[in-house]
């Protein structure tokens, strides 16, 4: 396996002319007393796109971090996220300016809806605050989590306004095939969540990924990231450990064929399908 740098990261082209390093590092569930130390690291492997949000209780982590690294702004990609009890409009714009304190930035690279809340129905309004937060410059693009295809067609439609991208569970067992195939008639860029199943089914001992791990001299991890980028996916798995992180940097030396790529697409509905809430009832 070659070294990965920072420049060897692909740029995804977004709907809005803006582009996105297509892996990156997420900071869900890192502690916030760890999250410094922890993004350093990752910095430190090669990694420039971050993503956090403000439910994560980490933003601040993630902004001592960047401040103490030396790294120019422009080199970095920074994704917050807005939570479910923002999404009056008033709200939504205060909780923007209350993450951009906590990071200690001017911008952020990408601002996300983190879910829909169809009980709540008011992520139309959400989303037009996120219009005014992008013609503001502060958010360069500006996108959705969790958003679901009747939820995307409703804010395209009453607002005019497409997102640059939908942050959605995606992971082999639960590849989410509608919301892609809407995602691609409509440019918006796919970002997975839980790229590797958190765990949570034996993903990573399965004969699809096993053999390609020995054909390529990779791990079974390195080889469900680098399908997720094959597939054209923004992936940002995450590790508190340097060495795991440097790993899951480290997918840019080898290619799977296109036979390897479709035996792992084929674990779709192998084990049980979604991990995490469904976006329909959530919040």
């Amino acid at each position: 396996m070659t070294q990965t740098s920072a420049t060897s990261v692909p740029l995804i082209q977004l709907n809005d002319g803006h582009s996105i390093p297509q892996l990156g590092f997420g900071v869900f569930k890192v502690d916030p007393t760890e999250t410094e130390r922890v993004v350093t690291d990752a910095l430190e492997v090669g990694y420039r796109h971050l993503d956090t949000a403000r439910i994560y209780g980490n933003e601040e982590g993630v902004g001592r971090a960047l401040a103490a690294s030396g790294i120019a702004r422009d080199e970095l990609y920074v994704t917050t996220k807005l939570w479910n009890d923002d999404h009056g409009t008033g709200s939504a714009l205060d909780a923007f300016d209350a993450s951009l304190e906590r990071l200690g930035l001017d911008y952020v690279d990408l601002y996300l809806i983190h879910w829909p809340v169809p009980s709540q129905d008011r992520y139309v309004e959400a989303w037009q605050a996120l219009a005014q937060i992008r013609e503001s410059g502060r958010a360069r693009s500006i996108g959705v989590s969790n958003f679901m295809v009747p939820h995307l067609e409703r804010i395209i439609s009453e607002t005019g306004v497409t997102p640059a991208v939908d942050q959605i569970e995606l992971h082999p067992a639960h590849q989410q095939p509608a919301v892609v195939d809407f995602a691609a008639r409509h440019g918006i860029a796919i970002e997975s969540w839980g790229p590797l199943g958190q765990g949570k089914y034996p993903l990573l001992e399965s004969p699809a990924v096993t053999d390609a791990a020995a054909a390529h001299g990779a791990t079974p991890a390195q080889v469900v990231i680098r399908w997720h980028l094959q597939r054209g996916f923004i992936v940002f798995p995450k590790s508190n450990r340097r060495e795991r992180m440097a790993e899951n940097f480290d997918v840019f030396g080898f290619e799977l064929t296109h036979d390897e790529v479709d035996a792992i697409t084929a674990l779709e509905g192998a084990y049980d399908g979604r991990l995490g809430p469904d976006p329909a009832h959530f919040g």
